[in-house]
């Protein structure tokens, strides 16, 4: 095997989707070791479970991360396989910039740091609760977390006007509250930046019962946004509802079945 088909193979290993039984097979490995990284990330802030498997919960922290840099340095070596980053260096330096890679990066880099520098227990142990990115990894081999960006990428701007429209109705509501219930209580309604806390959690339905009207006018004018509230902050749930529909009757009829790309970039 010469270096052309080399790179070859290692892009189909290692690209989703591809390289048949041995590929699936690469793809549901990595998948099942971020799942086992998650759970000993979780496991590692239980203090009895951390000082009996300190030694094993380390074996799994470098066995990923060696896995996880052989991913990452296959996928830069390989990825001039594919039209969109055939120039050997302007090609992989536009490649690593892609989110996917810059979250690839961010699931080993945390290691490499605490290796090389000396750093307080502080900043070690927020280093490695940014471990919890690499749950973020799945999204290269699930079709149906590609399926929910390429939703979001469909309907961004409906759902920009709808978020723009909840914080319209948001400051709003915050603003009237304020002016009902800041003499009753100026603990709590102290100010309209402070009101944003109750306005969130009653559009959102949430209620935590720490702030809450206690005039006549507060309590109406209360009611009234709350019901607004159950409308206006479901759209955009019913916007992601359109987009999956929409993706699902159009999905694969305008991408390649080898590599999943756009039938244009061929």
């Amino acid at each position: 095997m010469n270096y052309t088909e080399a790179r070859s193979f290692t892009y189909e290993i290692f690209a989703p989707r591809l390289g048949g039984r041995l590929g699936a097979a690469f793809d549901w490995g990595i998948m099942g070791l971020i799942v086992i990284n998650i759970i000993a990330v979780l496991l590692e802030t239980v203090d009895p479970v951390a000082a009996a498997y300190r030694r094993e919960l380390y074996l799994i922290e470098l066995i990923s991360i060696i896995v996880f840099t052989i991913e990452y340095v296959a996928h830069v070596w390989s990825i001039t396989e594919t039209r969109s980053y055939a120039k050997p260096i302007r090609g992989r330096i536009r490649f690593i910039c892609t989110p996917l890679m810059i979250v690839d990066l961010l699931a080993i880099l945390p290691f490499y740091l605490a290796s090389i520098f000396a750093v307080d227990t502080r900043f070690l142990r927020a280093m490695r609760l940014v471990r919890v990115i690499r749950l973020l990894k799945i999204a290269r081999y699930s079709e149906s977390i590609r399926s929910l960006g390429a939703v979001f990428r469909n309907q961004k701007e409906k759902l920009v006007v709808s978020a723009a429209m909840n914080i319209i109705l948001l400051v709003l509501a915050s603003s009237v509250m304020y002016q009902l219930e800041h003499e009753a209580q100026p603990e709590l309604f102290s100010s309209i930046p402070a009101t944003l806390w109750w306005g969130a959690m009653t559009l959102t339905t949430v209620g935590y019962g720490d702030m809450y009207p206690v005039t006549r006018g507060g309590q109406i004018v209360g009611s009234l946004i709350a019901v607004f509230g159950i409308g206006l902050f479901a759209l955009p749930a019913s916007i992601l509802a359109a987009g999956f529909i929409e993706d699902s009757q159009s999905g694969s009829e305008n991408t390649c079945p080898h590599c999943g790309e756009s039938l244009d970039n061929h």
